[in-house]
Protein backbone atom coordinates (compact mmCIF):
# COMPACT_ATOMS: atom_id res chain seq x y z
CA UNK A 1 0.00 0.00 0.00
CA UNK A 2 1.33 3.40 -0.94
CA UNK A 3 1.85 6.10 1.66
CA UNK A 4 2.32 9.82 0.99
CA UNK A 5 4.43 12.58 2.49
CA UNK A 6 4.21 16.32 1.76
CA UNK A 7 7.37 18.41 2.00
CA UNK A 8 8.27 22.02 1.26
CA UNK A 9 11.33 24.23 0.97
CA UNK A 10 14.61 23.09 2.51
CA UNK A 11 13.03 19.81 3.65
CA UNK A 12 13.12 18.73 0.01
CA UNK A 13 16.91 18.51 -0.11
CA UNK A 14 17.04 14.98 1.26
CA UNK A 15 14.85 13.68 -1.59
CA UNK A 16 16.19 15.67 -4.53
CA UNK A 17 18.33 12.85 -5.89
CA UNK A 18 15.43 10.39 -5.71
CA UNK A 19 13.07 12.87 -7.37
CA UNK A 20 15.57 13.56 -10.13
CA UNK A 21 15.96 9.84 -10.81
CA UNK A 22 12.19 9.33 -10.85
CA UNK A 23 11.75 12.20 -13.30
CA UNK A 24 14.50 10.94 -15.62
CA UNK A 25 13.13 7.38 -15.57
CA UNK A 26 9.41 8.11 -15.99
CA UNK A 27 9.74 11.01 -18.43
CA UNK A 28 11.98 9.00 -20.73
CA UNK A 29 8.82 7.25 -21.96
CA UNK A 30 6.35 8.70 -24.44
CA UNK A 31 5.04 11.42 -24.60
CA UNK A 32 7.91 13.35 -22.99
CA UNK A 33 10.85 11.25 -24.26
CA UNK A 34 13.09 13.18 -21.88
CA UNK A 35 16.77 12.32 -22.11
CA UNK A 36 17.54 13.66 -18.66
CA UNK A 37 20.74 14.88 -17.09
CA UNK A 38 21.73 16.01 -13.60
CA UNK A 39 22.40 19.62 -14.62
CA UNK A 40 18.91 20.08 -16.05
CA UNK A 41 17.39 18.49 -12.95
CA UNK A 42 19.34 20.78 -10.62
CA UNK A 43 18.08 23.86 -12.48
CA UNK A 44 14.51 22.63 -12.59
CA UNK A 45 14.22 21.41 -9.00
CA UNK A 46 15.82 24.54 -7.52
CA UNK A 47 12.48 26.33 -8.11
CA UNK A 48 10.74 24.02 -5.65
CA UNK A 49 13.46 24.32 -3.01
CA UNK A 50 13.73 28.10 -3.10
CA UNK A 51 10.12 29.21 -3.64
CA UNK A 52 7.86 30.00 -0.67
CA UNK A 53 4.79 27.77 -0.41
CA UNK A 54 6.13 25.13 -2.77
CA UNK A 55 5.19 21.49 -2.23
CA UNK A 56 6.42 18.08 -3.24
CA UNK A 57 4.18 15.11 -2.56
CA UNK A 58 6.15 11.88 -2.37
CA UNK A 59 4.67 8.40 -2.74
CA UNK A 60 6.39 5.61 -0.84
CA UNK A 61 6.38 1.85 -0.96
CA UNK A 62 7.80 1.24 2.48
CA UNK A 63 10.90 3.44 2.68
CA UNK A 64 11.35 3.65 -1.10
CA UNK A 65 10.14 6.73 -2.98
CA UNK A 66 8.28 5.46 -6.05
CA UNK A 67 6.49 8.60 -7.18
CA UNK A 68 6.38 12.34 -6.73
CA UNK A 69 4.34 15.39 -7.61
CA UNK A 70 5.25 19.07 -7.35
CA UNK A 71 3.53 22.42 -7.08
CA UNK A 72 4.31 26.09 -6.49
CA UNK A 73 2.43 29.40 -6.59
CA UNK A 74 2.52 30.55 -10.21
CA UNK A 75 4.10 33.88 -9.25
CA UNK A 76 7.27 31.98 -8.27
CA UNK A 77 7.51 30.03 -11.52
CA UNK A 78 9.80 30.77 -14.46
CA UNK A 79 8.91 33.31 -17.15
CA UNK A 80 8.04 30.58 -19.66
CA UNK A 81 5.33 29.35 -17.28
CA UNK A 82 4.01 32.74 -16.10
CA UNK A 83 4.09 34.76 -19.31
CA UNK A 84 1.09 33.16 -21.08
CA UNK A 85 -1.09 34.03 -18.07
CA UNK A 86 0.25 37.57 -17.86
CA UNK A 87 -0.43 38.13 -21.56
CA UNK A 88 -3.96 36.72 -21.19
CA UNK A 89 -4.73 39.10 -18.32
CA UNK A 90 -4.75 36.61 -15.43
CA UNK A 91 -3.62 37.58 -11.95
CA UNK A 92 -0.67 35.25 -11.30
CA UNK A 93 -0.99 35.94 -7.57
CA UNK A 94 -4.20 33.88 -7.56
CA UNK A 95 -3.01 30.77 -9.42
CA UNK A 96 -1.20 27.69 -8.16
CA UNK A 97 0.92 25.78 -10.66
CA UNK A 98 1.02 21.98 -10.43
CA UNK A 99 4.26 20.67 -11.86
CA UNK A 100 4.83 17.08 -12.84
CA UNK A 101 3.44 13.87 -11.43
CA UNK A 102 5.74 10.89 -11.88
CA UNK A 103 5.11 7.33 -10.73
CA UNK A 104 6.92 4.11 -11.52
CA UNK A 105 4.79 1.99 -13.88
CA UNK A 106 4.30 -0.92 -11.51
CA UNK A 107 2.54 1.36 -8.99
CA UNK A 108 -0.01 2.87 -11.35
CA UNK A 109 -3.70 2.19 -10.83
CA UNK A 110 -3.45 2.41 -7.04
CA UNK A 111 -4.85 5.92 -6.63
CA UNK A 112 -1.62 7.90 -6.60
CA UNK A 113 -2.69 10.19 -9.44
CA UNK A 114 -5.81 11.27 -7.57
CA UNK A 115 -3.86 11.64 -4.31
CA UNK A 116 -1.23 13.82 -5.99
CA UNK A 117 -3.89 16.29 -7.15
CA UNK A 118 -5.79 16.22 -3.85
CA UNK A 119 -2.70 16.98 -1.76
CA UNK A 120 -1.53 19.77 -4.06
CA UNK A 121 -4.97 21.37 -4.31
CA UNK A 122 -5.44 21.23 -0.52
CA UNK A 123 -2.05 22.90 -0.15
CA UNK A 124 -2.97 25.54 -2.75
CA UNK A 125 -6.22 26.36 -0.96
CA UNK A 126 -4.30 26.89 2.29
CA UNK A 127 -2.40 29.78 0.65
CA UNK A 128 -4.14 33.15 1.00
CA UNK A 129 -5.48 34.50 -2.27
CA UNK A 130 -5.16 31.35 -4.39
CA UNK A 131 -8.36 30.68 -6.37
CA UNK A 132 -7.22 28.50 -9.28
CA UNK A 133 -4.95 25.56 -10.00
CA UNK A 134 -3.26 24.86 -13.33
CA UNK A 135 -0.74 22.60 -15.01
CA UNK A 136 0.58 22.11 -18.52
CA UNK A 137 1.07 19.09 -20.75
CA UNK A 138 3.18 18.45 -23.82
CA UNK A 139 1.44 18.35 -27.20
CA UNK A 140 2.43 15.42 -29.42
CA UNK A 141 0.91 14.80 -32.87
CA UNK A 142 -0.49 11.35 -33.56
CA UNK A 143 2.25 10.76 -36.14
CA UNK A 144 5.10 11.93 -33.91
CA UNK A 145 8.22 9.92 -34.86
CA UNK A 146 8.89 8.87 -31.30
CA UNK A 147 12.13 7.15 -30.35
CA UNK A 148 11.30 4.80 -28.66
CA UNK A 149 8.06 4.34 -30.59
CA UNK A 150 4.73 5.60 -29.33
CA UNK A 151 3.30 2.63 -27.37
CA UNK A 152 0.34 0.95 -29.04
CA UNK A 153 -1.59 1.11 -25.74
CA UNK A 154 -0.72 4.76 -24.99
CA UNK A 155 -3.71 6.61 -23.53
CA UNK A 156 -3.66 10.39 -23.09
CA UNK A 157 -4.61 11.57 -19.61
CA UNK A 158 -7.16 14.12 -20.83
CA UNK A 159 -10.16 12.18 -19.47
CA UNK A 160 -8.53 11.76 -16.05
CA UNK A 161 -7.75 15.49 -15.89
CA UNK A 162 -11.29 16.39 -16.91
CA UNK A 163 -12.66 14.14 -14.16
CA UNK A 164 -10.49 16.11 -11.73
CA UNK A 165 -12.27 19.29 -12.88
CA UNK A 166 -9.60 20.70 -15.17
CA UNK A 167 -10.34 22.26 -18.54
CA UNK A 168 -7.90 22.54 -21.41
CA UNK A 169 -7.12 26.16 -22.27
CA UNK A 170 -6.17 25.98 -25.93
CA UNK A 171 -5.22 29.66 -25.99
CA UNK A 172 -2.78 29.31 -23.07
CA UNK A 173 0.39 27.79 -24.48
CA UNK A 174 4.12 27.95 -23.98
CA UNK A 175 7.25 26.00 -24.85
CA UNK A 176 9.66 24.11 -22.63
CA UNK A 177 13.06 22.99 -23.81
CA UNK A 178 14.65 19.66 -22.99
CA UNK A 179 16.81 17.10 -24.75
CA UNK A 180 14.66 14.39 -26.25
CA UNK A 181 15.74 10.80 -26.78
CA UNK A 182 17.59 10.77 -30.10
CA UNK A 183 18.44 14.51 -30.01
CA UNK A 184 21.93 15.91 -29.59
CA UNK A 185 20.77 19.05 -27.77
CA UNK A 186 17.70 20.63 -26.20
CA UNK A 187 14.80 21.69 -28.42
CA UNK A 188 11.56 23.55 -27.73
CA UNK A 189 8.42 21.49 -27.10
CA UNK A 190 4.86 22.91 -27.31
CA UNK A 191 2.91 22.84 -24.03
CA UNK A 192 -0.76 23.59 -23.35
CA UNK A 193 -2.21 24.63 -19.99
CA UNK A 194 -5.17 23.16 -18.14
CA UNK A 195 -6.93 25.07 -15.34
CA UNK A 196 -9.47 24.56 -12.55
CA UNK A 197 -11.23 26.90 -10.12
CA UNK A 198 -10.60 25.89 -6.51
CA UNK A 199 -13.38 27.95 -4.95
Amino acid sequence: MLTFKCLSGAALHQYIDELAQLRMQVFRDFPYLYDGDAAYEARYLSTYIEAPDSIIVLAFDGAKAVGASTGVPLKHETTEVKQPFVEAGFDTERIFYCGESVLLPQYRGQGAGVAFFEYREAHAMSIAGITHSCFCAVERPADHPARPARPADFQPLDTFWQHRGYQKCADLTTTFSWKEVGESEESAKPMTFWMKALT
